[in-house]
């Protein structure tokens, strides 16, 4: 899959393995209500999300990546398998929304991943988001009743089901 072109903004973003140091931005990010409220997903307190982040990091099945913009951590990229699919999930910080970040990691990310179809469940109020999978050639192929994971508050949220088969 060829994903698209890096442009002036969006020439910087790299990702690298998650360092231990980057737990505090991530969590950070997270705790942000316009950042919750578009992923439909709930903040965790501290104790949820570094014992939710120690579990990822110890699973050599789950590919996760800190992405990098112009120098600073601006989110991260992970991939899992749930349910027996591959799923693809990204937090990116607010102060990077808007600048092609997302788009970028997510084209680099997926010549890291190799297994297919990947799939990714995006809130459907999401644009944003729905957006970038689009662009990196996810298409929608369904909707769900979907809640976050078990450690967290319940959520319902109508979710559109993406899928990356190339």
């Amino acid at each position: 899959m060829v994903g698209p072109a890096p442009s002036p903004l969006t020439s910087d973003v790299r990702l690298r393995d998650v360092a231990e140091g980057d737990l505090l931005i991530f969590f950070d990010d997270q705790l942000d209500p316009d950042a919750t409220q578009i992923a439909a997903f709930p903040a965790r307190d501290s104790h949820a999300f570094m014992a939710h982040w120690t579990k990822i990091l110890a699973d050599e099945t789950i590919t996760k990546k800190t992405i990098i913009f112009d120098g600073q951590v601006a989110g991260n990229i992970v991939c899992w398998e749930q349910f027996g699919e591959r799923l693809v999930g990204y937090w990116i910080g607010k102060h990077y929304w808007g600048k092609g970040v997302a788009t970028a990691a997510l084209a680099a990310f997926l010549g890291h991943v190799q297994a297919r179809p990947l799939y990714a469940h995006i809130a459907k109020h999401n644009i944003a988001s729905i957006r970038v999978l689009e662009k990196c050639g996810f298409t929608i192929f369904g909707a769900a009743r979907d809640a976050p994971d078990a450690g967290c508050e319940q959520i319902e949220e109508y979710v559109l089901k993406l899928r990356a088969t190339e």
